[in-house]
């Protein structure tokens, strides 16, 4: 190869070391997973042995515009992160930022519409059907309680010697 070797490549605002492997590479980007990064270097028939250090700045920005744009290398709806998004319709892939910023807003849209999921969001509880009892607790749901009434305080606090002990010595 002509192409001299980097050490770190800037994709899409993320730096990766030259010594990983594409596969792994490209894994590191926010919202392209190991197949998604497969198809993409079999669209672009770039060796996934390949080492990330040897790309060359037009294969870089050919992958770029593949990540940013996936449907106009004709990849399926199914393959996409975002599929019928609420607020357009169309189907979409989010990378990086964009991903955490679209999970919270469709919390607070949950929120703010009063779903079921919105009000299990809103209390801390699990969303989607686990049980509550035994694991994962972080003061949510409590499991079982016991029942009963609440004894009321000795007259004089704690420390205090019990009735009718006062005046004998041991």
């Amino acid at each position: 190869m002509s192409v001299e070797y980097q050490h770190m490549i800037r994709i899409l605002g993320n730096d990766i070391p030259g010594d990983k492997k594409m596969l792994v590479g490209l894994s590191q980007i926010k919202g392209v997973g190991y197949m998604f990064a497969n198809t993409i270097l079999s669209v672009l028939k770039i060796n996934s042995n390949q080492r990330v250090g040897h790309l060359s700045t037009e294969h870089i920005k050919s992958i770029e515009n593949i990540i940013k744009n996936p449907s106009l290398s004709n990849f399926p709806s199914w393959f996409l992160n975002r599929r019928k998004d609420v607020e357009t319709g169309e189907d979409k892939h989010l990378l990086t930022s964009d991903i955490a910023f679209t999970v919270r807003n469709d919390i607070e849209r949950e929120k703010t519409t009063g779903s079921w999921r919105g009000y299990r969001h809103m209390y801390g509880l699990k969303v989607r059907g686990q049980r509550t009892r035994c694991t994962g607790r972080k003061g949510g749901a409590v499991g079982v309680a016991k029942g009963g009434k609440i004894m009321p305080t000795q007259a004089g606090g704690a420390g205090a010697p019990a009735a009718g002990t006062e005046g004998e010595q041991p």
